[in-house]
């Protein structure tokens, strides 16, 4: 970000100029922040030309990496020749990327609706759940977190997110999910699907769909039992509830699969994606089987969505997760950070209370220690790692879980190097921490 002199703004200028020009709801990370001006593969670069190892990647986007240049050369390429002309119009790049997401897809979902972000991709995934069932009501998991559109904030269990004082208290019925504090996680997930049992011997007949996170993401890196979604499916198919994958965060091959709901053994009815499918190029899509697309018969349309651009960087992503082996990579990977996270936590207990997640998606749930609460522990923890040169991410209902999301195409090194600097960084807030008591 240049100044009208053409000079680098810096980040105190910077801050100050979204005071001025942003809104208040809009936050960043640290006290004190890096302006990055420049990305490359796996790492972030400052304006003061320091490195940054990324494990956030834009909140799990840029998956293949920073200014991919297989990837990058193909978006200038469609840019230069043909940009926009909205799906009034025939173009080749939308349909081939349906075609080629019809064959990574589970099951018989096969038909895809393109437009430009994850809360669209989910409201339409909604629309269309109402639209084949005729009913109007949703069932979606307490903390989930599907989007900032209407329709999606109702569906929406974190309370930070819920922004909206005016939303319909009867569309969306929360279920516990399936993870407590305190309890073991198998009797968590069972106290979900009694809970869901209760709710559909009530009133099953009047919900369109259940909306999950096959692992959520914001709510704090929550992965249930491999069981779970197997047993909520058939429940709700008993009910003729349909059961959409918000794979928002999951999807593209970060926890080891396409899809994470493939761990489950469970095929959804519609899918949703969004963030990786582009790689940091705005695209959304929902998909779903020929019988529900059957059902969405009524005029639509999204001006720019399946533009040239986003398709054929979509199409670029999916042929360079496949070159390059990187589903499979992310759950190698993905053991190797787990592996050494849980060191870790056998090593700082009193910091330190879960490791969990799946491929490259995981986190560590961050407790309070001397002075410092959950949330400034985390806070403190982020920091210093910033200042080691690696970019971590948070997340939680109590904003105290570490959130590792990095590349698939990072490093066993860059893994093994971040682990050496989290056990430094945890070594000295410990040492405080006893200091102060």
């Amino acid at each position: 970000m240049l100044d009208p002199t053409g000079a680098m703004m810096g980040p105190e200028a910077i801050v100050e100029r979204r005071k001025k020009y942003g809104l208040p709801c809009t936050a960043h990370f640290y006290s004190n922040p890096p302006h990055i001006v420049r990305g490359s593969m796996q790492y972030l670069y400052d304006q003061e030309g320091r490195r940054y190892v990324d494990f956030f990647t834009g909140v799990s986007v840029v998956a293949c990496g920073h200014c991919n240049e297989a990837i990058t050369e193909r978006t200038v390429e469609q840019l230069r020749r043909l940009q926009h002309t909205s799906t009034i119009y025939l173009t080749q790049p939308m349909v081939e990327l349906a075609e080629r997401l019809a064959d990574v897809l589970p099951g018989a979902v096969r038909r895809t609706f393109f437009c430009n972000s994850g809360s669209e991709a989910n409201e339409g995934a909604l629309l269309a759940a109402r639209l084949h069932t005729g009913r109007r009501n949703f069932l979606a998991l307490e903390y989930g977190l599907h989007g900032r559109t209407f329709l999606t904030m109702n569906v929406t269990g974190i309370p930070m997110w819920r922004a909206d004082d005016w939303l319909d208290s009867d569309t969306a019925t929360f279920i516990p999910r399936p993870w407590c504090d305190g309890l073991e996680p198998n009797a968590a997930a069972r106290r979900s699907l009694e809970a869901l049992a209760a709710v559909l011997a009530d009133k099953g007949e009047t919900f369109a769909a259940m909306i999950v996170e096959p692992i959520q993401g914001n709510g704090g890196i929550i992965k249930p039992p491999d069981w779970y979604y197997r047993e909520l499916k058939k429940m709700l198919e008993a009910h003729g509830i349909l059961l959409i994958a918000d794979e928002i965060q999951t999807g593209m091959g970060r926890t080891g699969r396409m899809f994470a709901m493939e761990h489950y053994e469970v095929t959804p009815d519609i899918i949703t994606m969004a963030k990786a499918l582009g790689n940091g190029v705005p695209i959304g899509a929902f998909s779903m089987t020929d019988e529900i697309a059957a059902s969405y018969n009524r005029p639509s349309a999204s001006t720019f969505g399946g533009n040239p651009v986003s398709s054929a960087t979509a199409l670029a992503v999916l042929d360079y997760i496949e070159r390059h082996g990187l589903v499979d990579q992310a759950m190698v990977l993905g053991e190797r950070l787990m592996n050494g996270l849980c060191i870790v936590q056998k090593k700082y207990p009193d910091i330190v209370a879960e490791v969990r997640g799946k491929g490259l998606m995981v986190g560590a749930e961050l407790k309070g220690c001397g002075e410092r609460t959950d949330a400034e522990m985390t806070d403190t923890v982020l920091e210093r790692m910033k200042d080691r040169g690696y970019i971590i991410g948070k997340n939680g209902v109590k904003r105290n879980v570490l959130a590792f999301q990095p590349a698939m195409i990072i490093s066993a090194d860059d893994i093994d190097g971040m682990l050496g600097a989290l056990d430094g960084v945890l070594a000295d807030v410990s040492a405080e921490s006893y200091q102060s008591l």
